[in-house]
């Protein structure tokens, strides 16, 4: 049997899961982009697919993201009803990164790179 975290340990965890710049670069794709694919991380940021899953995988522990699998791909969006903390993290990023212009060049190619995409699920 599992033990739940407690709403310390839970907290701690977003802020651990935004300690790391990749990690709030990716947070901020999906939050100006909308859903992306990890490729369209990795294409997107310029890092590895291992790396992109990872750092997908602590984002989504926190709460910060849920995930979709659509055959081999895996598509990552903001949560519709985040936790209290997570909300807050995810307006304190919004507000913070939206006139930042590395920001707007991350979420401009991760959304050139979803539009321009071939894998599954990726466009209606």
């Amino acid at each position: 049997m599992q033990v739940s975290a407690s709403p310390h340990e839970r907290i701690a965890d977003v802020f651990k899961s935004v300690s790391d710049p990749t990690r709030v670069r990716i947070l901020a794709a999906i939050l100006g982009a909308g859903e992306l694919c990890v490729c369209h991380v990795e294409t997107a940021l310029g890092v590895t697919q291992s790396r992109a899953s990872r750092h997908l995988a602590v984002l989504k522990r926190a709460g910060l993201v849920v995930d979709r699998r659509a055959g081999a791909w895996v598509h990552y969006a903001v949560p519709r009803k985040p936790a209290p903390v997570a909300q807050a993290i995810l307006r304190v990023l919004r507000a913070t990164l939206a006139e930042d212009p590395a920001t707007a060049a991350d979420v401009a190619r991760a959304v050139a790179t979803r539009d321009g995409s071939d894998c599954a699920g990726g466009r209606p």
